[in-house]
């Protein structure tokens, strides 16, 4: 009986310590030719569930809104991008989505060089005008009906509440997963930089 307790303590003691020597972020700094200025990037690990990284291209697709008109993210070449991933029954997304509409949107929406999109995942549009009535944003969301535009970024059975801000050439410089101050302030920060760097 002492033997099968010390056995569990060590298969205990091992897996815990697994777990806590994971890191929650890598820091990422971007060569000063691709940006202008070198800009501190936060990457998310593997426990995110993302299948792209920063520095990667980010994956194209075409998105239909509400009103029927469509939007292909290559189209937007040239600009900084931000794609929320959302639902309207995620608790952490209603709670991150008036922060993204008075902190970023109200202050970015009439600059030309710069775009958010929403992605409703799985919902018709009759849920994502509740969700829009409900959270008070303005800014456009699209749908994702088959969650086929997560599935390009991260794993099928992953959370839903992330972000993914793009720079001008395509590429990701930041991913975000749930609705933590200091990870969306630097999130706020990299946009902002990323808006002062000209062409």
């Amino acid at each position: 009986m002492v033997k099968n307790l010390l056995v569990s303590f060590i298969i205990i003691l091992l897996v815990s310590c697994g777990n806590t020597s994971r890191k929650k972020s890598d820091t990422v700094v971007l060569d000063a030719v691709e940006s202008e200025t070198a800009v501190e990037l936060t990457e998310q690990n593997n426990d995110y569930q993302f299948l792209v990284k920063v520095g990667d291209a980010a994956p194209d697709f075409e998105m239909q809104m509400p009103d029927g008109s469509t939007v292909n993210l290559s189209s937007l070449r040239g600009r900084v991008v931000m794609l929320q991933f959302t639902a309207s029954w995620c608790g952490v997304c209603r709670k991150e989505m008036p922060y993204i509409e008075s902190r970023i949107w109200q202050r970015h929406k009439n600059n030309p060089e710069f775009a958010l999109f929403g992605i409703d995942r799985e919902e018709p549009v009759e849920k994502i005008e509740e969700l829009i009535k409900a959270t008070k944003v303005t800014y456009p969301i699209g749908l994702d009906p088959e969650a086929d535009i997560f599935g390009l970024y991260a794993e099928p059975d992953a959370g839903i509440t992330r972000n993914v801000i793009i720079d001008r050439d395509g590429k990701i410089i930041m991913l975000t997963r749930l609705f933590e101050e200091e990870e969306f302030n630097q999130m706020v920060q990299i946009i902002d930089q990323s808006l002062q760097n000209t062409l």
